[in-house]
């Protein structure tokens, strides 16, 4: 039981953190900014659900990738491992991920910017991809695949939530409130990032060790 509680927990802070659905906030009211409470809300609702069934596709096909292009689950931690510790770096810092738009570009961007920056790759980014796809290569029983889902359900709820009411948020916490937010997870993505890399580097060595 604890095992599958602690499973549950680290799901739910792994997907919170990387997501990140506070560092996304203030960038998605910049892009909507020009948008009606309404187009606002849907532009929001798209992005969740474009993201959830990106993230779920990835949990529920990642091992049939790997076998097709015949790429260890160790090599893809190590991996993720470093791709989490810098972005937990950059959220340390409170830097919010830039999205390079040209001012004659902008309106072509709010016709659809809920598939394109928003969902992919603001939301559901190569750290929660690959988070999805190790944390259900982890899941070795039917209750833990079960809870990882859950898990994304829930929190791709949440960011729904977050974007629906971040003008009230954004308000309430003021810049030094979501700075202040965006550096405590980025130090919990570091710590994850450190458990990814290690799990993935310890039986790559060993494999070596025994080979030689």
């Amino acid at each position: 039981m604890s095992d599958t509680i602690s499973f549950a927990l680290l799901c739910v802070t792994s997907f919170f953190t990387l997501i990140n659905p506070l560092g996304t906030m203030p960038v998605f009211m910049s892009m909507t900014a020009d948008l009606t409470v309404d187009e606002r809300n849907k532009t929001a609702k798209k992005a969740s659900i474009v993201s959830f069934f990106t993230i779920i596709a990835f949990a529920l096909t990642g091992q049939l990738l790997f076998n097709f292009f015949g790429i260890s689950v160790n090599s893809f931690r190590v991996v993720g491992g470093v791709i989490f510790f810098i972005m937990g770096m950059d959220m340390l810092k409170a830097r919010l991920g830039q999205v390079k738009i040209k001012d004659d570009e902008v309106k072509k961007y709010i016709r659809d910017i809920s598939v394109t920056p928003l969902a992919i790759p603001m939301i559901c980014g190569p750290g929660a991809i690959t988070n999805a796809i190790v944390m259900m290569e982890d899941a070795i029983t039917l209750s833990k695949k079960v809870i990882l889902i859950l898990s994304i359900t829930t929190i791709m709820a949440l960011t729904y939530l977050i974007l629906y009411s971040s003008s009230k948020i954004m308000k309430f916490l003021g810049e030094t409130g979501v700075n202040v937010m965006m550096r405590i997870m980025g130090l919990i993505v570091m710590v994850i990032a450190v458990e990814f890399f290690f799990s993935g580097l310890k039986p790559i060595i060993l494999g070596m060790i025994q080979n030689n």
